[in-house]
């Protein structure tokens, strides 16, 4: 059975990180190479300096995220980027599973990410996300949370790398909705933002879902035009953001890309007690969550 936090966990339980390779060679080869190569590579970064420059940070990084893909065999299409210039910007992809993070670092920007506060407690990982200046938020405190992430982002563009922060917020499907925080960010720091699509990515390593481990999977990755510093500042910011985020999905659902993570709350749980909101070009979907957390918050759920 998983040994993962249940489909439904509390946002401050403590992770296992559990790999499920699928088939007998996978297995084999995940057991004898693979976990081998993952944690001694993470302790490595773990150790670097605490004084890293800009490009010492992304080489870091990029040597890391390309062995971990060259090992899990991971077919990477890159897509679009014509459209990425010299930056620094608010890098907004949409979010499928852990593996995107790797394939993110493959775009030729030096960047952090924003990530859950919870993952900076992570065995390995979180010493590692914590040496390299990544940025934690709680974004069940909103509040806080968007202070956390201005302030943050205001300090990294500054020093000349982008910022990744998620809109969806979570791993859970395409029908996730776009939060406002990373256009509210991009206007009050002037930034840039950078869309990108993914796909494929939760085939990868199926986590929190199921400890799921495969090799071989196809990923599309689709840059978008940016959006100018000047149109986040003199633009409508929710026409913005729903503008992208049609934009996003309509990529990443492409005939040509890989399947997209579909979200259902009967298999995958209705994740009470995080920010999860649905996307109303999903209505269906929404109006279910929205009847279960109306019932879940008059306690008959």
């Amino acid at each position: 059975m998983p040994l993962i936090p249940p489909p439904t966990p509390h946002p401050d339980e403590p992770v296992e990180l559990h790999f499920a390779p699928q088939g007998r060679a996978a297995r084999l080869k995940f057991s004898v190479l693979g976990r081998p190569l993952i944690w001694r590579a993470l302790r490595q970064a773990g150790r670097a300096s605490a004084d890293l420059s800009v490009q010492q940070r992304f080489q870091l990084q990029q040597r890391f995220s390309r062995l971990v893909l060259n090992h899990l065999e991971v077919r990477l299409e890159m897509r679009g980027l014509e459209h990425v210039g010299a930056g620094p910007y608010l890098i907004a992809p949409l979010h499928e599973g852990i593996a995107d993070v790797l394939c993110l670092l493959q775009l030729p920007l030096p960047m952090r990410f924003v990530a859950r506060r919870e993952i900076f407690g992570w065995p390995v990982v979180g010493p590692v996300v914590t040496r390299l200046g990544h940025l934690p938020i709680n974004p069940e405190h909103p509040l806080g949370g968007f202070r956390d992430l201005w302030r943050g982002a205001e300090a990294i563009l500054e020093g000349g790398e982008s910022l990744t922060t998620f809109p969806q917020g979570a791993i859970a499907g395409i029908q996730s909705d776009f939060q406002r925080g990373v256009f509210e960010v991009a206007r009050r720091v002037g930034a840039p933002i950078l869309p990108v699509a993914i796909s494929g990515t939760h085939r990868i390593w199926e986590h929190p879902f199921a400890p799921a481990l495969r090799y071989g999977q196809p990923v599309a990755l689709t840059v978008l035009p940016p959006i100018s510093a000047q149109e986040v500042q003199a633009g409508h910011l929710e026409a913005i953001r729903v503008r992208t985020r049609r934009a996003m999905k309509a990529a990443a659902l492409a005939p040509n890309s890989p399947p997209a993570r579909f979200f259902d709350p009967d298999r995958d749980g209705y994740w009470d007690g995080y920010r999860l909101d649905i996307d109303p070009d999903f209505p269906e979907l929404a109006r279910k969550m929205a009847a279960h957390r109306a019932a879940f918050l008059r306690g008959t759920a």
